[in-house]
């Protein structure tokens, strides 16, 4: 497990790197290929070498919900619409409170599945998806880490074990720390 900075140092969190050396970081989107992916000046995306997993901090405007879990439901259905999921399903919400005394939200932590088609594939793959939404309201921002851990995927890539995967967002999640606030200007 190494610390690890978003977004300049202004955000931190705990991860796990891989064992073949650290995670590919897309921070230079004008660098980036577009048969790969696009990555807006909102997001941070990590990707994993050894599998199509993938974990990506996004800054985006709060939305207006009821609750927290139904925060975190739009957000999950919201990745469900963009990836044009065949099928969603929220396996469950929590919210954990954040004890260590800064002022980083507490998270909300969403875990599902849902089923995607990937580039023009005829056969969707299973991915589970790990969500941690802190809201910072007084800034008017959704700040989310998202895990995509393929279970299923025609392209190999899927991750055999996703219990681990789950502990490591876990452990992401909760030590996630909002450094400077300033980044929500």
């Amino acid at each position: 497990m190494a610390q690890k900075e978003f977004f300049g140092g202004a955000i931190t969190a705990t991860l796990r790197l891989p064992d073949s050396g650290s995670l590919s970081i897309l921070h230079d989107r004008r660098a980036i290929q577009s048969d790969l992916r696009q990555v807006p000046d909102t997001q941070e995306v990590f990707l994993y070498p050894d599998s199509s997993k993938s974990l990506i901090l996004e800054v985006l405007e709060r939305v207006e919900a009821v609750g927290a879990e139904d925060a975190a439901r739009f957000h999950f259905d919201s990745i469900a619409h963009d990836n044009n999921a065949e099928q969603k399903e929220i396996l469950g919400i929590r919210i954990v409170p954040n004890d260590r005394g800064d002022n980083t939200p507490s998270p909300i932590l969403l875990d599902g599945t849902q089923m995607v088609k990937k580039f023009n594939a005829t056969v969707a793959d299973q991915v589970r998806i790990f969500l941690a939404l802190y809201r910072v309201e007084d800034k008017n921002v959704d700040l989310l880490l998202a895990m995509n851990v393929p279970i299923s995927s025609i392209d190999g890539g899927s991750v055999q074990d996703v219990t681990a995967s789950q502990k490591e967002f876990e452990t992401a999640a909760l030590s996630l720390q909002i450094v400077d606030f300033d980044l929500f200007v």
